[in-house]
């Protein structure tokens, strides 16, 4: 780690009443985050964008709108039953460049998720980081995002 850099961690979890597969496809195809991601009702004017195949490794999504939704992109890097992983960059308000990972485990009748994020701040985002750590930045986003993907699952 570099001088100036702070990593950070942040994970989520929740038990959803619905079956792993479900949910995965509700992760593993960014077309259907618009029924579940926290982020989505932040600007209502969000122009998003999609590359790649449909869904699975190299789904590509971007987005660009308001200097609160900012703009970046996600790539899906990984997609197994059990695990789905992200590369998230942001380009404005400020450059970073996160992992993402959904996991699915079997819970009795239900499927446990635990969404994580992990990656390094550096400059201007390190310092605010000292003051306002990233649990608190987006612990909320992510109980909210898990939350709404709950009702997503459950209704299919």
């Amino acid at each position: 780690m570099l001088p100036g850099m702070a990593t950070f961690s942040i994970e989520r979890s929740a038990t959803i009443a619905a079956a792993a597969e479900v949910i995965h496809a509700l992760v593993n195809d960014f077309h259907h985050w618009t029924q579940w991601s926290p982020w989505e009702d932040i600007d209502p004017a969000l122009e998003r964008s999609y590359a790649g195949p449909e869904a699975g490794v190299g789904a590509h999504y971007a987005w660009q709108g308001t200097r609160k939704a900012g703009q970046g992109a996600m790539e899906i890097t990984g997609s197994e039953a059990d695990v789905i992983r992200i590369r998230l960059e942001f380009v404005k308000p400020w450059k970073a460049v996160n992992q993402i990972e959904f996991r699915f485990a079997p819970a009795g009748a239900q499927t446990a998720v635990t969404w994580s994020m992990s990656g390094e701040q550096s400059g201007l985002m390190a310092i605010i980081g000292k003051l306002m750590p990233m649990e608190r930045l987006i612990g909320k986003d992510f109980e909210k995002g898990l939350a709404r993907l709950r009702i997503a699952a459950e209704a299919t």
